[in-house]
């Protein structure tokens, strides 16, 4: 039967695991990992964790040689496996798998053939060029880009130091990605924003998108998602910021620092997302409004006009997350007020 973890081709004890996390060990200190998995699908050998309160009875019955808790869990059951507790098991989970990752994961060097690479072009130490890749003139590399087989980097591009380009992403030309950055394949980043003029005769003369795209140092773009290039000015996306897959960040919008965005969110243009959001899966933004830092906003919900920092929002339009579960509630119950209302005319007769 298909067994569904990752494995990392070397075995780490208890013990070390505590070590590397500053975690606390119940249980055996030479129980041995070599690979990770979910909590109920977890068997001997597997390292896995326990973060939503949900899946807590599944670590009475998991296979998992350790398990990484939070330091209050209190269990109301033996556990067979070895505990190590930590103050955030999900946060200590990521930091293991980036470790194990580094190690396993290591990019590629050189130049493969064939591909292009523009003349001017001064390709530093480190990088990578991809079979099929082309990198137009004028672009700036820095060290240790990666950019994967059938990627594009147009004309005049910028990419910074460590940033990862993977298959079949597109960068147009004049755009500027940072450090660090992960572009993911299908991306396209800085294709024209949708700009057409209506004419007389009724049909639309295209605006020309003059602008750019601006990424910051440590951002995520997810497979296919695209950013749009500026009519005039920059497209911008703050540093540490993450997009999933299938986004849409249309002409001069901003996005601030450390924001995450989930599948299939589209923003219109001009519009300012700020710092520190977390914004759902599907949620659609009017153009030219504001939202402001740490916004929360659940998934499938439409935002038409500005939003205050701070603000926790659901539905569409949406309203702040407490309304949104009131009116949950009252709509639930219109099929009870309904018949109440029609015996009650009922009666009058």
């Amino acid at each position: 039967m298909y067994k569904p973890v990752a494995t990392f081709d070397m075995k780490f004890t208890a013990s070390q695991i505590a070590a590397a996390t500053g975690g606390h060990i119940e249980g055996n200190e030479n129980a041995a990992v070599g690979s990770f998995a979910k909590i109920e699908e977890a068997h001997e050998g597997d390292l896995t964790f326990l973060a939503n309160p949900k899946y807590t009875h599944y670590i009475y019955t998991t296979g998992a040689s350790i398990v990484l808790v939070s330091d209050d869990f209190k269990p109301e059951h033996p556990v067979s496996a070895t505990l190590i507790r930590v103050p955030d098991p999900y946060a200590t989970l990521s930091r293991l798998m980036q470790m194990v990752d580094a190690a396993l994961n290591t990019h590629p060097c050189g130049i493969e053939q064939p591909c292009h690479v523009a003349e001017d072009v001064e390709v530093p130490e480190g990088c990578y060029v991809g079979a099929f890749a082309y990198v137009g003139e004028g672009v700036r590399l820095g060290r240790n880009v990666k950019i994967y087989p059938q990627a594009y980097v147009g004309r005049g591009a910028v990419v910074g130091d460590d940033t990862v380009i993977y298959p079949g992403a597109r960068i147009y030309h004049g755009c500027r990605v940072g450090a660090r950055c992960v572009i993911h394949a299908g991306a396209v980043i800085g294709a024209d924003g949708f700009g057409f003029a209506p004419t007389p005769d009724g049909s639309y003369s295209k605006i020309p998108q003059l602008g750019a795209v601006e990424i910051a140092d440590d951002v995520e773009v997810g497979a296919n998602t695209t950013i749009d290039r500026a009519t005039m000015g920059i497209t911008r996306v703050g540093r540490g910021t993450k997009l999933d897959n299938l986004i849409q960040l249309a002409h001069n919008t901003e996005v601030g620092e450390n924001t995450v965005i989930a599948a299939q969110a589209g923003v219109a243009g001009s519009t300012h997302i700020g710092s520190n959001c977390m914004i759902g899966g599907q949620v659609g933004f009017a153009g030219h409004i504001h939202v402001g830092d740490r916004t929360v906003i659940g998934a499938q919900s439409g935002i038409p006009n500005d939003v205050a920092p701070d603000s926790r929002l659901m539905g569409y339009p949406a309203v702040p997350a407490g309304d949104f579960a009131r009116r949950a509630v009252f709509l639930k119950r219109l099929p009870e007020l309904f018949n109440r209302v029609a015996a009650l005319e009922k009666d009058k007769k």
